[in-house]
């Protein structure tokens, strides 16, 4: 990921004003009034409020759920941005990414697949509503109960089971993407068969998770978790000015409340004395620095430190 200019201004701001969500007005107080720590830029891959929440597929997890959740280097991370399109699979996107680097990492880089989101966003009967979302919990406990094939983009159409929908345009000078659907995409049919000329069945191109667990809600043990095992799954709290992001180390400034969305936390750093997370989001590559944002760590910013996941591969 290129290194931004990113000028860093810590503030809170005191006035109540709310704008629309792709206002130039939202855009200009991010940028020019609120002291934030990252900047604003207009987006286009959503139209409206509920278009973008559409894409905000990660369910919460009741109490119950993550009680029974507890965990029974040389890391090599995937630099791949993928694209959910106009689906709610984030909860799928964010699971299959970790996944892949963990089984790559703990194979000292002998096996690199790429996860398919296409095979965990269909199949996974327990894991939700496919595009409609689910919860990121239950798709590590697929992993390890029923095991994912890979499966790379529409565009690549690598793998056993490629994902079915297009990129879509984030922003305005987005070349060659066509704006995101305004309707979610139905949930892919569970085909349980590899494209046509794949070089392995179904069955022989799974990959299996060892086990499925919680990482415990603290800075340490979610940083701790990464260094030891690799990147996680995490959930956080998704506000209007989240969609304008377009650089810098991101913190709610003021807008509404979306939903929940789930994304991959990969690494950590500190820029100007700002703690931040590290994190690959799932909005192809022209979102955000790259398709990666920055968001304040240890203050369980958003929520984002509240709800993460893991697991380890069976290899």
């Amino acid at each position: 990921m290129d290194s931004p200019i990113i000028v860093v201004v810590q503030a809170t701001p005191s006035s109540k004003t709310r704008f629309d969500t792709y206002s130039d007005q939202l855009i200009h107080y991010v940028n020019e009034e609120s002291g934030a720590s990252w900047k604003a830029a207009r987006s286009t891959r959503f139209n409206s409020i509920e278009h973008m929440k559409q894409h905000l597929g990660a369910l919460a997890e009741t109490p119950e759920q993550r009680k029974s959740r507890r965990p029974t280097m040389k890391h090599h991370i995937s630099n791949k941005i993928r694209d959910q399109s106009s689906c709610g699979s984030c909860w799928a996107f964010g699971a299959v990414e970790a996944m892949s680097d963990r089984v790559c990492i703990h194979s000292n880089g002998q096996m690199k697949p790429h996860l398919s989101a296409r095979d965990l966003t269909s199949c996974c009967r327990t894991c939700g509503f496919g595009c409609k979302g689910g919860y990121p919990a239950l798709a590590w406990d697929y992993w390890e109960s029923d095991g994912i094939v890979t499966g790379g983009s529409l565009e690549e159409q690598t793998g056993c089971a490629p994902y079915p929908f297009p990129k879509c345009s984030h922003y305005e000078s987005s070349k060659g993407l066509k704006p995101c659907p305004d309707e979610l995409y139905p949930t892919p049919t569970c085909e349980m068969k590899c494209q046509a000329g794949y070089n392995k069945t179904y069955d022989e191109d799974k990959f299996y998770g060892n086990s499925s667990y919680n990482v415990e809600k603290s800075e340490k043990n979610i940083m701790y978790e990464i260094m030891k095992n690799g990147p996680v799954e995490a959930t956080l709290t998704v506000y209007e000015d989240f969609v304008v992001y377009k650089s810098g180390i991101y913190h709610h400034v003021r807008s509404r409340l979306m939903g929940g969305h789930a994304v991959r936390i990969l690494g950590w750093g500190v820029e100007n004395g700002v703690k931040y997370w590290l994190v690959a989001n799932s909005w192809n590559e022209e979102w955000g620095e790259n398709g990666y944002f920055r968001i304040r760590r240890g203050i369980n910013e958003c929520g984002i430190e509240s709800e993460v996941t893991a697991g380890m591969p069976l290899l």
